[in-house]
């Protein structure tokens, strides 16, 4: 994966939409559009691989619409500049992670150490609860 391409190709790809926003703000709420929407085709991406875009839908299932757009919303701030680098962010940070190929798993066997560590608390379990049982009552 190419990180700078990717992020060259995000900049140049996506599309950015701009309304107004809800929440906390007096009058700039309701005269500035500063929540940002931000919508990119996973096709148009330069940077990824097939292998990495196939795995990026299939991770990305529920945030991918009907158009096949990822679409990313931010209006955390009064600032729209700083909603729209915090979309571009999150944009960049979500495909980067679903792209990300898992590390495979090496299976290992627990030691001797461990077994016999095991086996020896059973036992010790077990003569617990025998201990219990064995309560003769003399009357």
């Amino acid at each position: 994966m190419n990180t700078n391409l990717l992020r060259q190709s995000i900049n140049s790809f996506a599309e950015a939409s701009f309304s107004r926003s809800g929440g906390p703000g007096g009058q700039n709420v309701n005269k500035v559009n500063t929540k940002v929407t931000l919508r990119l085709h996973l096709n148009d991406l330069d940077g990824l691989s097939e292998t990495e875009i196939d795995r990026a839908k299939t991770l990305l299932a529920n945030r991918i619409s009907s158009n096949g757009e990822i679409v990313i919303t931010s209006d955390e701030e009064r600032s729209q500049r700083i909603n729209l680098e915090r979309a571009y962010f999150r944009m960049e940070a979500l495909i980067t992670a679903a792209a990300k190929l898992p590390k495979s798993r090496r299976p290992t066997k627990p030691s001797k150490a461990a077994k016999k560590k095991r086996l020896e608390a059973k036992k010790r379990h077990g003569a617990k609860k025998a201990e219990r049982k064995n309560v003769s009552r003399e009357t």
